[in-house]
């Protein structure tokens, strides 16, 4: 066993400590987390499935959230390298899947990118509708919140993280007046605007099955702080983050939805400006105005965090020699700035696709961004799979480090490894069922069915074909380098199969 533990060994585990800093403490992942998970505009966009969305939410609490958790910790502390489910991968099921699994994981970044600048166009327009109207107009702004996202993340790490710590607090103040305004709203004497009866929590009703692929969306993203794995100071912050964030992501979302649900009619609901119309509605309209600008502030944020973390798996893959060798470099800042570059340059151009080659008259403004995160799903659902196979092939392989690592019982973490699986496959089978966004439970808006499951498996396909060509690209340049260094060290030999040359 001991020799499939070393053909399994990675360079980056002894190159990566050596080039970051250890800077991150448990508050610091706790803000890293909620940057990445909570994307409290995902309140709103699922309000068409009535009070049912909080039976899928506990679900995707219970079949995915939690269970990801556990798993999450006990691959965390056995390997806790730069990476994360690139390493972890590695380590269970061999280099192709370890690249194949850190590619999945890595995609939807850039993408979120893009999907965070757009939420900065469309929150400003909740507050002012006039503003950012036109194409070039919303892709500008996109573009401009995804280079200050790259200023931002080849800084220091210590500077980058103080800027999104301090915002920290004033999101979690204005997700706390979202949900608030609920009872306001009750206690002024108004009726709900939606219907609580018993008859609207049917989980079962087919327009509502994609509100699990949804909620699974809205909780992806909990490994991703150990992307930074070398960079954490002490291993007690992985418990800790996976502990309080976890927390502060679940009740955040209930919170913020039984508000919404409460004070917004289904009929003018916006599926991502709903939280500032919640407040807007509910406590008064300056103040939702002000909870939008807050919102906007965190979105900005959050394009920062998402470059940054994300970007490690690039540096991962660089190290690796699956990319250039540029790429697993970093600037005087002990940051990886050629990775967030990269991957900022791949976002700029999705952006100008999406947002201002793409779009037609009369398109609506939510089309691409529900089409965009359904995508996401997909995507980085395939690396979830693998997240929970991997618990399972590790023990096998690294059976001491297996047992020195687990906190919980043995039977608990198998019965997690097996429940994540499932759930993640079940929210790749919801996710294609129907469009996200709908103005009805039944409409569909800016995607037919056919469509929406057309366009989710096309971007899956290609992502998928992209990994496996940028492998088999990386191993044949392997090669090649082998065999010419293979060369250089050999004898020379003349025509005649006569001596050799001087070595050395």
């Amino acid at each position: 066993m001991a020799s499939a533990q070393e053909e399994r060994a990675m360079i980056s585990e002894t190159v990566a400590p050596v080039l970051l800093a250890k800077t991150l403490g448990p508050f610091d992942l706790v803000v890293v987390f909620v940057g990445i998970v909570l994307f409290i505009t995902n309140s709103a966009g699922w309000q068409s499935a009535g009070p049912s969305v909080f039976i899928y939410l506990i679900a995707a609490y219970l079949t995915f959230f939690i269970p990801g958790a556990f798993v999450t910790a006990q691959l965390g502390n056995m390997f806790p390298e730069e990476g994360s489910i690139y390493v972890w991968t590695h380590k269970a099921l061999g280099p192709f899947w370890g690249f194949f699994a850190g590619f999945v994981a890595w995609w939807p970044g850039p993408l979120v990118m893009v999907a965070a600048g757009a939420l900065v166009v469309t929150l400003s327009q909740s507050i002012n509708p006039d503003v950012f109207t036109r194409p070039w107009q919303a892709t500008l702004i996109i573009l401009a919140v995804v280079w200050f996202s790259a200023l931002m993340s080849i800084l220091r790490q210590r500077v980058s993280q103080n800027y999104v710590n301090f915002q920290f607090y004033f999101y979690a103040t204005a997700l706390f007046v979202m949900g608030l305004a609920g009872f306001i709203f009750l206690w002024k004497g108004n009726p709900a605007a939606n219907s609580f009866a018993g008859s609207h929590w049917n989980p079962f009703h087919y327009a509502n099955l994609t509100i699990f692929g949804f909620a699974f969306l809205a909780l992806l993203g909990i490994e991703v702080p150990l992307n930074m794995g070398v960079e954490i100071k002490s291993a007690d912050s992985i418990r800790k983050y996976l502990l309080w964030g976890s927390a502060v992501v679940m009740f955040a979302y209930l919170w913020t939805t039984f508000a919404n649900m409460v004070v917004v009619p289904l009929e003018i609901n916006n599926g991502t400006t709903g939280g500032v119309q919640t407040v807007q509605i509910g406590i008064t309209h300056w103040i939702g105005s002000l909870v939008g600008l807050v919102l906007i502030w965190f979105f900005v944020s959050a394009a920062t965090i998402y470059n940054y973390s994300f970007a490690r798996l690039l540096f991962v893959s660089g190290l690796e020699k699956r990319l250039p060798h540029q790429i697993g470099q970093v600037n005087r800042n002990k940051v990886p700035a050629n990775a967030v570059i990269m991957q900022t340059l791949l976002a700029t151009v999705i952006a100008i696709l999406f947002y201002y080659v793409l779009p037609t008259a009369g398109t609506d403004q939510n089309t691409p961004y529900f089409g965009l995160l359904a995508s996401v799903n997909i995507i980085w659902a395939l690396s979830m799979l693998l997240l929970f196979a991997d618990v399972f092939f590790v023990k096998r392989l690294f059976c001491e480090r297996y047992e020195q690592a687990r906190t919980i019982p043995d039977g608990l973490l198998r019965l997690c490894d097996a429940v994540g699986f499932i759930g993640s496959a079940a929210a790749i089978y919801t996710t294609f069922v129907s469009s996200w966004y709908a103005k009805s439970k039944d409409v569909p808006t800016g995607y037919t069915t056919p469509a929406w499951r057309v366009t989710l498996a096309l971007v899956t396909v290609a992502s998928a074909l992209v990994a496996v060509v940028i492998y088999i690209i990386s191993e044949r340049v392997k090669r090649q380098h082998a065999m010419a260094a293979v060369t250089a060290a050999s004898p020379g030999e003349d025509g005649g199969g006569g001596t050799s040359g001087p070595s050395g």
